[in-house]
């Protein structure tokens, strides 16, 4: 559903259109349906009927937060890809303060660490969805890694876009592509640090469970892997071949503190 929102704002809706999508999905409201193009029905009204079952399910589990949290991030995350547009539209380039603001959001990790608990036990209260809800340290250093190492590899594909964290940077400081790549790499290896000290030596892993934070570090670890191969700099994953991305799941701490 994620992947199907992100090339409709991203690629295929008019602003307009876009406009009226964010609305709906911010209403949450089947009658909103006959307000949108064709095209986008076919996203809706499936994203609608999914999510129902979901809030049917866990109510009955007595678990109704997890499907509100999930929904809230959903919403969360059409309001970004609708700035994200809004941007392109209006030809604005963002400073890198204003881009990662929403870049955090789009990036989906807040959205996807939070898909990842509803089918855990019960050891993931209330408080836990609250605490990944607020974009904690180790869920804004994963969108980090994955914002910049997506930018870094992708920004200069020819199609209509929002300019990526490597223009920002370039047009804010005055630099050049190579240079500006350069800090975005250094910025990647501070988010790691960052990853690496909640899972080791910070406060959160005494009062949030091991699982619950192996979630982010692996959803982490994912997307290294699958950029790590288009830059030898990248190596923060420990043991990952394309004959063992398994590991990537069974060991979950072998990154170096």
């Amino acid at each position: 559903m994620t992947s199907i929102m992100d090339d409709i704002y991203d690629a295929y809706g008019t602003f307009e259109e876009l406009e009226l999508l964010t609305i709906a999905i911010q209403r949450w409201d089947a009658d909103c349906l006959d307000q949108l193009p064709e095209y986008m029905k076919f996203f809706y009204k499936p994203m609608f009927d999914f999510y129902g079952e979901l809030e049917e399910a866990m109510t009955k589990q007595g678990k109704s937060y997890h499907f509100q949290y999930a929904k809230d991030t959903f919403k969360q995350l059409s309001e970004s890809y609708f700035v994200e547009n809004k941007w392109y539209q209006e030809k604005y380039v963002p400073t890198m303060e204003e881009y990662m603001r929403n870049a955090l959001v789009t990036a989906g990790y807040v959205l996807l660490t939070i898909a990842s608990f509803i089918g855990m036990e019960d050891s993931v209260t209330p408080e836990i969805f609250k605490w990944a809800f607020s974009n904690p340290k180790i869920v804004a250093a994963s969108s980090v890694v994955f914002r910049l190492m997506d930018d870094i590899a992708s920004h200069k594909q020819e199609r209509g876009h929002v300019p990526s964290a490597v223009e920002c940077y370039m047009r804010q400081h005055g630099v050049s592509e190579e240079e500006a790549c350069s800090e975005l790499k250094k910025q990647v290896e501070n988010a790691w640090k960052d990853i690496n000290y909640e899972m080791i030596f910070s406060e959160t892993m005494k009062v949030i469970p091991m699982p619950v934070l192996r979630r982010s570090l692996n959803l982490t670890r994912v997307i290294e892997f699958l950029y790590k191969d288009g830059d030898d700099q990248y190596t923060h994953v420990g043991k990952v071949t394309k004959d063992g991305v398994a590991s990537l799941l069974s060991d979950p701490v072998s990154v170096s503190p």
